[in-house]
């Protein structure tokens, strides 16, 4: 016999809404959602077979970006692919084992292009303020570590995410107002308190804070170069930041509107929202290689000399 609480503790599958209010126009918002996978992709894929192939980018900057290019492939394929689906041909079910997958990728990948570009900020500061120490200090195995570092914080902190949301039970609605699985969304369709999964994800955003702390104070310490006595020292040394500068914003200002729209916003329509938090894992992956193929001269090189290696 059947315990009465097992149909209604975790359903089946779940209904993914894509943009309410928007449902007549999802097919035409599909098209910049693909062109933005398809420069992430080959965007990224690109600039990590760089990096691994030429041998004059195997420094620490570059390992950085490498891992960055990493985080925005996993980000984009985990959401933009089942987006496409709901905008193109209405498949808007997702099953439960899925949905939670989903959203722990998603998360594991912000947390990842957070700490990145933390690590990111601490390695300009150290090139440009202690310039002769640099190799000494970021030798590969500092980078090794870093990189575990990286990796172990951010799994210890998205992993109970799963195990808040198993716990919680689910009676019987399991529509998703929106293109992907996220904690929130999950854990508001639940009939039970969710107020540890409230306090626990404050406290998982709050590392946000201590990392964009951490890129303030790294960039306080370099606007120490103003001391420089001429603007053509002073714009050389700024010059190696903007990349990092550009990708940052793409990153955490499309975060900071949806958490305000979300907080503050009352009045604001629902489909605003969602678009914010589709442009913070659709337009960071898209722009960040855009930029550094621009902006960084080396790769730009490489990248060039790669498409035609008979005009180097």
């Amino acid at each position: 016999m059947l315990h009465p609480n097992k149909t209604r503790f975790h359903p089946s599958s779940f209904l993914l809404m894509g943009i309410p209010g928007l449902e007549d126009m999802h097919f035409w918002i599909g098209f910049p959602f693909f062109a933005g996978y398809l420069i992430a992709l080959l965007g990224n894929i690109t600039i990590v077979f760089v990096i691994q192939t030429e041998h004059s980018l195997h420094q620490p900057m570059f390992y950085f970006l490498a891992m960055l290019a990493c985080t925005d492939i996993g980000l984009s394929t985990a959401t933009i692919p089942k987006m496409l689906g709901i905008f193109w041909f209405n498949l808007r079910d997702i099953v439960f084992g899925a949905c939670i997958t989903q959203m722990y990728t998603i998360h594991i990948c912000t947390g990842l292009e957070s700490v990145v570009l933390t690590i990111m900020a601490i390695d300009r500061y150290i090139a440009i303020c202690n310039p002769l120490r640099y190799s000494m200090i970021l030798t590969h195995k500092v980078i090794a570590i870093l990189g575990i570092v990286i990796i172990v914080r951010t799994l210890v902190f998205v992993t109970p995410f799963i195990f808040l949301i198993l716990r919680l039970p689910f009676c019987g609605v399991r529509i998703i107002p929106h293109t992907y699985c996220e904690h929130m969304g999950l854990a508001k369709l639940a009939c039970a308190s969710i107020k540890v999964n409230v306090i626990y994800g404050l406290i998982a955003f709050s590392l946000g804070y201590i990392d964009l702390s951490l890129i303030g104070f790294s960039y306080v310490q370099i606007l120490a170069i103003f001391h420089l006595p001429s603007w053509d020292a002073r714009l050389k040394v700024l010059s190696t930041c903007d990349s990092h500068i550009c990708i940052m914003l793409a990153f955490h200002l499309p975060a900071l509107f949806s958490f305000m729209t979300h907080r503050f916003g009352h009045n604001i329509p629902h489909y605003i929202h969602i678009l914010l938090a589709n442009l913070y894992v659709v337009v960071p992956p898209a722009l960040n290689p855009i930029i550094y193929r621009v902006r960084t001269k080396q790769i730009r090189e490489c990248v060039l000399r790669f498409l035609n290696p008979k005009s180097y």
